[in-house]
């Protein structure tokens, strides 16, 4: 069922999604070759506690750290540990925060150091892709017109949807419904309302759309391990249009 919030419930959400913004902020600038998966774990537990709130994802269906890591072909899901980011690296971080009842969730991806014009276009449009799928997030418009923003441009460009994981509705849980897939048909789905959050996510591969999951049983590689990026906003649908609730300035 998908819910819709109040103008109170926004507000709460506006507020975790503050510190997600912050902890993605601090991240960005953390973000060097020689620095560890765990230590940008530790950085963001810091900083949320700091915000007196709680890492959503950590003992989430039991993953076992705070925030997600994944570096290169891995896509989503990476446990932050020993692995030290070197130069030419591309890393995807996801946060999610409880804030006094409410979740904020959002994922960018960075350059460690100096990385190919390859990686970098990889990035830049998947970040687009994201502000073109926000643009649609209008009273009026249906589910799949987000879907089909970010896949039309994707592709367009040469890379890769990924079809396996999607988006999500989020607020007093961390995963509501509608789910928002990164492809699909324009006109199509639910009709968009005020009131709803959507976690928007577009998750792209330079290479193949398909994925397996490693032994760890939650690390998300494409399945020809080619380069892999994600970005994420929580996002409310208003009146006058969308508001992202998880915005932050960074790399």
């Amino acid at each position: 069922m998908i819910v819709l919030k109040s103008l109170q419930e926004i507000e709460l959400m506006r507020q975790a999604g503050r510190i997600v913004g912050e902890v993605l902020y601090e991240l960005s600038q953390a973000v060097k070759p020689g620095i560890t998966t765990a230590q940008l774990d530790i950085l963001a537990v810091r900083c949320i506690r700091k915000n007196n709130a709680e890492p959503a994802f950590l003992g989430y269906n039991g993953f076992p750290a705070s925030i997600c890591v994944s570096v290169n072909e891995e896509l989503v899901h990476g446990i932050p540990g020993l692995r030290r980011l070197k130069n030419g690296d591309i890393v995807s971080i996801d946060v999610g925060v409880h804030y006094k009842g409410y979740y904020g969730d959002a994922a960018a991806t960075f350059p460690v150091g100096k990385v190919s014009s390859s990686a970098a276009q990889l990035i830049e449009v998947t970040r687009e892709s994201l502000n073109r799928a926000i643009k649609k997030a209008i009273p009026g418009n249906r589910l799949y017109d987000i879907s089909y923003a970010v896949q039309s441009y994707v592709e367009s460009q040469g890379f890769s949807v990924i079809r396996s994981y999607v988006g999500h509705g989020i607020g007093s849980r961390l995963h509501e419904e509608p789910q928002v897939p990164n492809f699909g048909m324009p006109g199509k789905g639910p009709l968009l309302e005020p009131g709803m959050v959507l976690a928007i996510e577009p998750m792209v591969s330079a290479g193949t759309w398909e994925v397996e999951t490693l032994g760890d049983q939650w690390t998300v590689v494409t399945r020809d391990r080619s380069l892999s990026a994600h970005f994420e906003h929580s996002v409310a649908i208003l009146e006058d249009g969308p508001k992202i609730l998880t915005s932050f300035s960074g790399r």
